[in-house]
């Protein structure tokens, strides 16, 4: 409903509940705690129900997908995570359609979408989201590479306006976790493993996206995974019974409350917890998203958090793709407790919001049997409405589709995410090289043709450049194929012909370090070694030929070896004997202490 009434005195206003008359939720007027109670006041135990819940949804119907907008008219939801989203113009389009049909509903709430990560790389279904036509930067390790707070709160204020203009108004992220687990899949998310300079770009992070305070400009920002995920037991990932538990063999859990903090400090909106148990950490030993200890013991009372919890996704029932793939849940801790029981565990746990979870019932079945009273829904649903009123969905949740498209990947956007690309390489030894006849791998000809003449052979070249992926233990399985976790060494037969390549011409190993891959047996024959989290060839190439300088630095230590991995405890930063290079590396490498 895009038609606005105007009140006697002549403020204009959307008649939500259809009655021509100004309600106090709909006076713009009014503070956000006056409007939040009087709507609270009007709804029923089904409408509260169905706050808690931040589905998943698809812009409009994608092959064998089905959009899941049945869920707004039929089951009263009004928050989803977005999935994949084909173009700006596609997703500004459907977040119109969404409205309009939450604004058909009998009190008009607003929809919230919100998303993955969407300005990298990486495409993986339950992480990430690369596509849509948004400007590119590095891997969120790669802001962490930059060591630059301002740069990032530049290129996060840009994020934060490219999803606001295409109706995506919570970010599912930014990823809190320090990477001291080498081996974790989910490292490429997280901003390193130094547990200062985390905090730093965390906290310019969440300024980009919201600003000093939460408004009608904002992007809100869910920060997770809370108490901290880095510490997973021996890497495995906690999408994945392997990954049930975190570690702490040695004793560090305080360090990884750190960057929270600093969340904490710069007023991030929202807090999703691990799917992990806490063993070893002295906590009550369940996932997260079922654990009082951490969720109204750690969030609500030591640091006083009084925004909205939203449990990671599919934590209780998993996910049921038909035909496609069937995914069970991740309720660690709790497996031999009843769906009603887990769903009863969580609330009472403190959490605001079930993640992927869509059918009302599972609250309203527990309201009805006594086992969860509806005043504690109304907390969870004050903090619900309250970030719907503070971004200013009640007063306008439409876009501007032909402005999107204008400003989703405009030139200068996408030129800031390139610079920030080019800010996270790192020069981790060598120099940058000169030559006409250039032979590449993992490089677009294309594009390395405008550096020199490209060559097919080696030998016919006088310069090397070749781009390496992290190596990685491959996985079976739809989704965990997309986690590459374990092994950091290369096969030694590819390493081989690396070093042999390098013994023919002067050569550039590039490194992508989604994870601290092991680059010991090709460092010492690379004529320029270099570390890279997310970048295009061009961006590449301008630092390998000198065209541009590298100013990164390693947001994490750089293992021997992958004994050195193994041997090393999953909770302590810089833990691996002897690395290869330690982070900070080359401009301001930290003290290694033993």
């Amino acid at each position: 409903m895009r038609t606005l009434l105007h009140h006697t005195d002549g403020t204009p206003f959307r008649d939500l509940n259809h009655n021509g008359t100004m309600e106090p939720y709909e006076d713009p007027r009014l503070s956000v705690e006056e409007r939040v109670e009087d709507l609270l006041s009007r709804m029923t135990l089904e409408e509260k129900a169905a706050q808690m819940f931040c589905g998943r949804m698809l812009a409009g119907n994608q092959g064998p997908f089905p959009s899941g907008d049945h869920l707004i008219t039929e089951r009263g939801l009004t928050a989803f995570g977005m999935t994949m989203v084909p173009d700006a113009r596609s997703m500004a389009e459907w977040n119109n359609h969404v409205q309009d049909l939450a604004a058909a509903s009998r009190l008009g709430i607003p929809v919230t979408l919100a998303s993955d990560p969407r300005h990298g790389f990486t495409t993986n279904p339950a992480t990430a989201f690369a596509g849509g036509g948004f400007s590119v930067g590095p891997e969120p390790i790669g802001l962490g590479a930059t060591d630059d707070p301002e740069l990032v709160g530049e290129y996060t204020a840009l994020i934060g306006r490219e999803l606001r203009a295409v109706g995506i108004r919570v970010a599912i992220h930014p990823m809190a976790d320090l990477a001291t687990e080498p081996r974790w899949a989910r490292i490429s998310g997280t901003f390193g493993e130094d547990p200062e300079r985390v905090s730093r770009i965390i906290a310019a992070y969440i300024r980009g996206l919201q600003g000093e305070r939460i408004g009608p400009d904002s992007v809100a920002c869910m920060t997770k995974h809370f108490p901290g995920g880095g510490p997973q037991h021996k890497g495995e990932d906690s999408h994945f019974a392997a990954g049930r538990s975190l570690a702490y063999p040695g004793g560090a859990f305080e360090q990884h409350l750190r960057p929270f903090e600093a969340a904490f400090e710069a007023g991030t909106a929202q807090i999703m917890p691990a799917y992990a148990i806490p063993a070893g950490s002295g906590l009550t030993e369940v996932g997260a998203n079922f654990n009082h200890d951490v969720i109204t013991g750690l969030l609500r009372g030591k640091y006083g958090f009084d925004g909205v919890i939203c449990t990671d996704f599919n934590a209780i029932t998993g996910m049921e793709i038909p035909g496609v793939v069937s995914l069970p849940p991740r309720h660690w801790g709790v497996e031999e407790l009843s769906v009603p029981e887990q769903v009863a565990m969580t609330l009472h746990a403190g959490a605001d919001q079930l993640g992927g979870e869509t059918d009302p019932e599972l609250i309203l079945g527990v309201v009805r049997s006594g086992a969860v009273t509806e005043a504690r829904l109304d907390e969870s649903v004050r903090r619900i409405l309250r970030d719907k009123f503070r971004l200013g969905l009640f007063d306008d949740p439409y876009v501007d589709v032909e402005a999107a498209v204008a400003l989703v990947g405009a030139p200068a956007g996408r030129a800031l995410g390139r610079k920030v690309q080019a800010a996270s390489l790192v020069r981790l030894a060598g120099q940058p090289l000169t030559g006409e006849r250039i032979y590449v791998e993992g490089v677009d000809a294309e594009v390395a043709a405008r550096y020199g003449t490209v060559v097919e052979r080696p030998e016919d070249a006088d310069v090397a450049v070749v781009r390496l992926a992290t190596p990685y233990e491959k996985r079976e399985g739809l989704l965990e194929q997309h986690f590459h976790t374990g092994t950091l060494e290369f096969e030694p037969a590819e390493a081989a012909r690396i070093v042999a390549l390098a013994g023919t011409v002067p050569t550039a190993v590039v490194a992508l370090l989604e994870r601290p891959a092991v680059l010991t047996p090709l460092a010492p024959h690379a004529a320029l070694l270099v570390g890279e989290f997310g970048a295009a060839d061009e961006v590449v190439l301008d630092a390998v030929f000198g065209r541009a300088p590298m100013t990164g630095s390693l947001p994490f230590d750089l293992p021997r070896s992958d004994a050195a991995v193994e041997a090393s405890r999953e909770d302590v930063p810089f833990d691996t004997k002897d690395p290869l290079f330690v982070a900070g590396h080359p401009t301001a490498p930290r003290e290694v202490t033993r």
